[in-house]
């Protein structure tokens, strides 16, 4: 898969478990199996251990539900203003 991309929970979950399910073989060779990065999988199965889940952001890794909210409002207002803004040029532009 490709740098930066986004990964389930289900996929990290699973391939924790495939780890865990063929302990004769490396990370390192599981990662190159799944191919994702050793360094990847590897934080995934230390999380794993540790808290006994994976945590998922979802897309665009916010801390929460509400600032992913917060994110999408910015991003509409800023995307009106600018159409507001777009709309000014092309009224004095009639207009004169």
């Amino acid at each position: 898969m490709s740098k930066g991309k986004q990964y389930t929970k289900q996929f990290k979950l699973d391939a924790v478990q495939y780890h865990l399910n063929h302990p004769e073989i490396s990370i390192k060779q599981c990662a190159n199996n799944l191919n994702i990065g050793y360094s990847t999988l590897g934080k995934w199965i230390q999380e794993f251990k540790n808290s006994g889940d994976i945590n998922v952001r979802g897309s665009g890794n916010y801390a929460s539900d509400e600032a992913k909210e917060n994110a999408r409002l910015r991003k509409e207002l800023k995307d009106t203003k600018d159409a507001l803004e777009i709309l000014k040029k092309a009224m004095s532009i009639l207009v004169d």
